[in-house]
């Protein structure tokens, strides 16, 4: 008789990642057969694809490009997600830094060393400011933050839109839905990578840091896995709650700010890149570690990375997107069965 499987209540990290490098691999394995089979020579594809990413210093600036908004979005919405809030609007909260951050950085006359810094702070209020609705509705009125924060991403976009193509738009170059390029841009630490991939990496260092070792993280920890036992202990849920939303707000407004300051050096549409969304999925493969935000970063600018060369190869950005779902299809399949064990009885 064989022995019955039991599911674990903490996985080990290290079956973890057995179970995801296994996962990958599988997905590699299934892709380069269906490449075969429609007549590419899925060796030449992969070399290609080594070579173009982490096989040359461009290729790495690329990858330390979106792994930076990346980290920060993925930040934003694990911040949430630690508490049971799913914070869908990321990508909004990214529009409304951006935004912020380009206003200072176009219309306000500041000195050389104040700018950055106030484009910053500037940055993580207006992404705050933009979460801040559904989290009071959330936290006073139990209303789901779900809907509100993923309707406002709509309004985000479509305001950015209106501005790069209207008040705000390009006279100069007459760039298309585009403003002005900044006066002032976040300087460049490496190639093309600039500070503000530091700054994401510090950025996630230390969230996962104070939460782990301070009061606001313990309650906060309280008031997610068990809001009744929380007040309980004489717990205020609903402020902290609200906090915890304006944080992933602030994170995901840095974001926006980062990238129109250090990356795409313009306000435009489209600026956001989907990096909103893409960040729930950092997130749910950094399960319940801020430091594990890193390495999901790194593999889903690998995979957008990875796209983008396959495009060149005249491969289809459908094809692409099918990649990326049966990747992490296989991934979220290999943590759940990775938390099964059998046991002698």
């Amino acid at each position: 008789m064989s022995a019955p499987l039991v599911r674990l209540a903490v996985v080990p990290p290290r079956r973890l990642a057995v179970a995801r490098i296994l996962a990958v691999l599988a997905t590699l394995a299934t892709v380069g057969i269906v490449l075969a089979l429609s007549g590419r020579d899925p060796l030449l594809l992969g070399r290609l694809i080594l070579r173009s990413t982490v096989g040359s210093r461009f290729g790495l600036e690329d990858l330390a490009l979106f792994m930076t908004p990346l980290l920060l979005t993925g930040a934003s919405v694990w911040n949430g997600v630690r508490v049971n809030l799913w914070n869908i609007g990321a990508e909004g909260q990214f529009y409304a830094g951006a935004t912020a951050a380009s206003a200072i950085g176009l219309f306000v006359p500041l000195p050389g060393a104040l700018m950055l810094p106030v484009m910053a702070l500037a940055g993580v209020l207006a992404g705050a400011a933009w979460i801040a609705l559904p989290a009071v509705a959330r936290a006073w009125l139990s209303v789901s933050e779900i809907i509100t924060t993923l309707l406002l991403n709509f309004v985000a976009s479509l305001l950015v839109y209106y501005l790069a193509t209207g008040p705000w738009a390009d006279h100069v170059t007459n760039a298309l839905a585009s403003t002005e390029r900044l006066r002032i841009l976040i300087p460049a630490v490496w190639g093309a990578v600039h500070w503000g991939f530091v700054v994401a990496l510090v950025v996630v260092v230390v969230l996962g840091v104070v939460l782990a070792r301070s009061r606001f993280g313990y309650e906060t920890a309280i008031c997610g896995a068990n809001p009744d036992a929380a007040r309980y202990a004489g717990i205020a849920a609903a402020p902290l709650l609200c906090t915890v939303m304006l944080v992933s707000g602030g994170l995901a407004g840095l974001a926006g700010m980062i990238e129109v300051a250090g990356t795409v050096h313009r306000l435009q549409g489209g600026i956001a890149n989907n990096y909103g969304y893409l960040g729930i999925v950092v997130a749910l493969l950094a399960r319940g570690s801020a430091v594990a935000l890193i390495p999901a970063a790194a593999l889903m600018a690998l995979i957008l990375d990875t796209g983008i060369v396959l495009q060149t190869a005249q491969i289809s950005a459908s094809a692409v997107l099918a990649i990326t779902g049966g990747l992490m299809a296989a991934i979220a399949v290999a943590d759940e069965l990775a938390a099964y064990v059998r046991v002698k009885l």
